[in-house]
């Protein structure tokens, strides 16, 4: 693994190494990287948790983020990403992470550097590190993949995140599912559509998405009531779900429309532990490819400690 693009690229092997070193690092914590490296933040979409938790997870392993606001960078003078992405490696950068808005751009970008590229977020591509820590999430939940019922339900056609979860779901022995309205279906996508209350009723993870209107090509204007009752998740339905299953949701979370308010935050929710999981996740990604890249190696790392009571 020279980068981080996507979900496609990875087998089942290297998926669970990632959870595995996830959860280590979230259990066990980490000695500071012990030299001066620096990781560059490529946003070109806006973005709250992906890149805070991107800036976490670097300086949690002793790299120093270096920021970029696409506004103010010399994009706005004509300057390609791929120009921006090669000069914060002359720059001395050791790592990129990338959000913006095309895709398939990223691979041929990365094939022209020679520092490791993550993708975090390509227009409805794909959002594998969104993915990992979804994955981190399941596994803490059931401690496997292989038989699990996993629902995704929302704007599939849109969503990037639906992509990514939906490869390494099924790469891991997850039986998945995809429940959308009748316009919002991506056929490229082959996996079954069921009902949301289809979902509810045998699934063991129930994913829901946001409606993406910034990708939409016409200015589909939803009745959030109508959405909710129709595809959403209702407190009824959730009433409905096995004992043990969990929702998720990728956030940013549009309450009353892809599910009920009062079930964002509810006992079967484990929406917030997602966000705490994307800082151990993307820990995990940045350190696996340094290592792989020979930039860092465990003597650099040091031992692993136990930081949790210090």
């Amino acid at each position: 693994m020279n980068h981080f693009l996507s979900m496609k690229d990875l087998s089942e092997h290297e998926l669970l190494r990632l959870i595995k070193e996830s959860e280590e690092l979230k259990e066990t914590g980490i000695e500071p990287i012990n030299r001066k490296l620096f990781a560059a933040n490529l946003f070109f979409e806006p973005s709250t948790r992906t890149k805070m938790s991107f800036t976490i997870a670097q300086r949690r392993l002793g790299l120093e983020s270096l920021d970029f606001n696409s506004d103010t960078s010399s994009v706005q003078k004509g300057e390609t990403i791929y120009d921006t992405a090669r000069t914060f490696e002359a720059l001395g950068a050791s790592v990129l992470v990338i959000r913006q808005s095309e895709e398939e751009i990223l691979q041929p970008l990365a094939d022209g550097l020679s520092i490791p590229v993550i993708n975090a977020g390509d227009g409805k591509g794909e959002h594998p590190s969104q993915s990992l820590l979804d994955l981190l999430t399941i596994y803490q939940e059931y401690k496997k993949f292989t038989g699990l019922n996993v629902a995704i339900i929302g704007d599939i056609k849109h969503s990037r995140v639906a992509r990514s979860n939906a490869y390494a779901l099924s790469t891991l022995g997850a039986n998945v599912y995809l429940s959308s309205k009748p316009e919002w279906q991506d056929s490229t996508l082959r996996f079954p559509y069921i009902s949301i209350d289809e979902a509810v009723d045998k699934c063991d993870v129930v994913m829901l998405l946001r409606v993406q209107h910034e990708r939409h090509q016409e200015n589909d204007i939803i009745n959030k009531t109508e959405y909710l009752d129709s595809y959403g998740l209702t407190i009824d339905r959730e009433k409905r779900m096995k004992e043990h299953a969990i929702i998720l949701h990728p956030a940013p979370v549009n309450r009353g429309v892809e599910i009920a308010d009062s079930l964002v935050e509810s006992g079967k929710s484990r929406i917030f532990k997602q966000m705490e999981n994307g800082v151990y996740a993307r820990m995990a990604i940045i350190k696996t490819l340094l290592e792989n890249r020979g930039i860092i190696d465990a003597e650099i790392i040091g031992e692993r400690t136990a930081l949790v009571g210090r």
